[in-house]
């Protein structure tokens, strides 16, 4: 079969490939639609710890495809059936394990992470993974390219549980990436009576107005604290979401809450520089609620697929540009322009 193989930093070789043969217990998809990361950037570029120096590994997390081979005594699914597959495993008996969070075991294992991933035209899910529920029927009719981005969705929805959005908030997101849309257009569907959003980069805003933005904000060039004011009558965002890597952003959420308000740093630091100055004072005189979220759990991608199969949110406008698996290194450099929102192998 035809895959992507890392070889090592900013070695990624199309190549033909074994195609894997599950063990018993295991199962087989052939993948329809892959999207390409922050993660799998980071990997390409030799900075995932799960990739150590003399890896040669398939990545590919962010994947929907149709089983090919199946255990018969799988309940619930059968031979030919279209799946997201969610890819996080954990090792089943840690603390966050039991309680549901698998996302967060300290020793766990991921599809595209630890094993060959969706950058192929087949992938082989460990019998661990089925065992916990990865493999998630979705609509036959969707588009599965847009299916494919139900990962990043679930830690969107994953997000947004933790802050526990109610209708009539108004909603602050900070960056206007495929996650910052994400937030936008879920934040909506929960409720919120404005959701502004705020981006420096000029192309990304009039994306977010065809999202659903309410209101779009160039921090650069506008006074983000006096527009919030004005849209709140001078009480501050309920809720802000930092979707942006950056120290800046998630410095200036503390001024810019509400009392009583919650934020979600939602986006990581740079490794290396994930210090901030952290105003005590106003979280303590504001009762803010200063919180984050990594990752997703199975549980939070079979909610995402459910909101999705239900066709109350869309995410095809999300893609971008579609790559054949045999472009896949052309398909890295556009994801890496960040041009594009999200691009997806369709091997």
């Amino acid at each position: 079969m035809l895959a992507a193989v890392y070889h090592g930093p900013n070695d990624l070789r199309v190549e033909q490939v074994p195609r894997p043969e599950p063990r018993p217990g295991e199962a087989l998809v052939r993948v329809l639609s892959a999207s390409i990361c922050g993660t799998d950037l980071r990997i390409l570029h030799g900075g995932h710890r799960k990739y150590p120096p003399g890896t040669v590994r398939i990545p590919g997390h962010e994947m929907v495809g149709l089983l090919e081979a199946l255990d018969p005594a799988m309940p619930g699914l059968k031979i030919g059936q279209r799946v997201f597959v969610a890819p996080n495993i954990g090792c089943g008996h840690c603390k966050q394990c039991i309680s549901g969070q698998n996302n967060r075991c300290a020793n766990y294992e991921a599809i595209g992470v630890t094993f060959d991933g969706a950058f192929a035209e087949y992938v082989r899910i460990p019998v661990a993974g089925i065992q916990q529920g990865c493999l998630i029927p979705v609509n036959e009719q969707d588009d599965p390219a847009a299916q494919a981005l139900i990962e990043p969705f679930a830690c969107v929805v994953r997000g947004q549980n933790a802050l526990r959005i109610q209708p009539g908030e108004l909603v602050l997101v900070m960056g206007a990436g495929p996650i910052g849309m994400m937030h936008t257009k879920l934040a909506h569907l929960r409720g919120a009576r404005r959701v502004i959003v705020s981006e420096p980069n000029p192309a990304r805003l009039l994306q977010a107005r065809a999202m659903g933005a309410d209101r779009l904000v160039n921090p650069q060039n506008e006074d983000l604290a006096s527009i919030l004011r004005e849209e709140s009558n001078g009480d501050g965002a309920d809720v802000i979401i930092v979707a942006a890597p950056n120290h800046q952003a998630q410095e200036d959420a503390l001024k810019l809450a509400g009392i009583g308000g919650r934020i979600n740093f939602f986006g990581g630091l740079p490794s290396g520089h994930t210090t901030i100055n952290f105003d005590s004072n106003l979280v303590h005189y504001k009762e803010l609620v200063v919180m984050a979220t990594t990752a997703c759990s199975t549980a939070d991608c079979r909610q995402a697929t459910d909101i999705l199969n239900s066709g109350r949110i869309d995410l095809s406008d999300l893609v971008s540009l579609r790559f054949p698996l045999a472009q896949a290194n052309e398909a890295f450099k556009a994801a890496e322009t960040g041009q594009s929102l999200k691009v997806v192998l369709q091997p």
